[in-house]
């Protein structure tokens, strides 16, 4: 979940002059202690966005899915929450969930890059615009993350992106919804099935 980043207040005359940083300028920043707080930013396409609140359901339906994601997953993967993942040489996102290649010992001495990621998740309400046509697009089907899932609180599907292409966008889009359930494959391999009511918190569902 991210928010938006608006240029209000920033001339146009400026906007050709406006520098971006990319991930290694960031680490930088961060390892140098230069950033106030960066528990509260994440890297997107060179610039600082500031990550967003989470309220009751956006916290319960994380634990929901860690939890479905962790019973499935099998041995040579591992489940991940808001953990960063260096998605480009411009961007590093933190995902509320991914399933990433290995152990976790097996980064102790370099950071996850998209390549190491079988599926990312990213539960949304206000971000949902940002989640589909931002991180989505720009960031994990660019980078090749064969599968992408958004938990929608704001409609109560789960929308599954697959089957990335090189216009950066994902040819495979559908919504599954309470009573269902959906695949999870890891390297073309069935890992097994999330039941959609496990994954959705109880109170979700649509915004009147």
């Amino acid at each position: 979940m991210t928010t938006p980043v608006v240029w209000h207040d920033v001339s146009p005359h400026l906007n050709s002059r406006l520098s971006r940083l990319s991930v290694e300028q960031y680490d930088r920043l961060i390892e140098a202690g230069a950033l106030f707080d960066p528990e509260e930013v994440e890297l997107i396409e060179g610039l600082l966005v500031t990550k967003m609140g989470r309220n009751r359901p956006q916290v319960l339906a994380g634990k929901l899915g860690l939890a479905a994601l962790q019973r499935i997953v099998p041995e040579g993967w591992h489940v991940a929450k808001e953990d960063p993942i260096t998605a480009s040489d411009w961007s590093k996102p933190e995902p509320d969930l991914a399933v990433i290649r290995g152990g976790i010992g097996d980064y102790a001495e370099r950071d996850v890059t998209a390549a190491d990621v079988g599926l990312v998740v990213e539960i949304a309400e206000s971000s949902l615009a940002v989640d589909r046509e931002v991180m989505g697009r720009l960031l994990y089907a660019a980078g090749g993350i064969p599968c992408y899932w958004i938990v929608n609180l704001v409609d109560d599907p789960i929308e599954v992106y697959a089957d990335p292409d090189a216009q950066a966008s994902y040819r495979m889009g559908l919504e599954c919804r309470r009573g269902g359930s959906i695949d999870v494959v890891l390297d073309s391999r069935p890992a097994g099935r999330v039941a959609v009511d496990v994954a959705l918190p109880p109170t979700a569902g649509p915004v009147r």
